[in-house]
């Protein structure tokens, strides 16, 4: 039971990293809270700092969603375990401690901790995000079209309740923090990624 509760409270205080704000002083880039869309994650980043502090924006938070969910697969007593882990390290990224509880909107640690629960699960993620944005080239529409077929990839790999409970928690959070990206494309004011050159 405690390493239970010490695994949920390390997920939330690693999710609770913000990443682009600790690349950001790092690399004495503006804060991209106060920059471009205001979110603190690789996309702002892109527009903010460029491609390497977008890069390393990413994998930073795709980590603190995946290592402490790989901990807990390891660790954790049941699925149930597993799944708040995996959740306490989103919301941290949402609501981070550290950071006036103002954080992004959660994309990258989502992918971090469904590669954590299953490999293939986040992988099929990742390839989604990836065709999408390459195909669309809208960030948003990409990451709204992943986190409504992760529970789906989630349910056909390991439908364990506990898990999918977690799948559809995150993506209705993932659905509500980018609910003005869903009204920018609606009203065809999103803006594109930009191509390669």
């Amino acid at each position: 039971m405690t390493i239970d509760i010490v695994l949920i409270i390390f997920a939330y205080l690693s999710g609770s990293l913000s990443t682009a704000v600790i690349v950001s002083r790092l690399g004495h880039i503006p804060d991209p809270r106060t920059q471009g869309s205001g979110n603190p994650g690789a996309t702002n980043m892109l527009r903010v700092g460029g491609k390497k502090a977008a890069a390393l924006t990413l994998l930073g938070d795709m980590l603190k969603g995946l290592i402490p969910v790989s901990l807990a697969s390891v660790l954790a007593t049941d699925n149930t375990i597993l799944a708040l882990v995996g959740m306490a390290a989103f919301l941290g990224h949402l609501y981070p401690v550290f950071f006036g509880f103002r954080g992004g909107k959660g994309v990258a640690t989502s992918l971090g901790v469904l590669l954590g629960v299953s490999w293939i699960v986040g992988l099929g993620a990742l390839i989604t995000w990836i065709f999408m944005a390459k195909v669309f080239r809208y960030s948003s529409l990409a990451a709204l079209t992943t986190a409504i077929l992760a529970p789906v990839y989630l349910w056909l790999v390991w439908p364990a309740p506990a898990l999918l409970a977690m799948a559809l928690a995150m993506s209705a959070l993932l659905l509500w923090r980018h609910r003005s990206n869903i009204q920018r494309l609606i009203n065809g004011q999103e803006e594109r990624l930009a191509r390669k050159k």
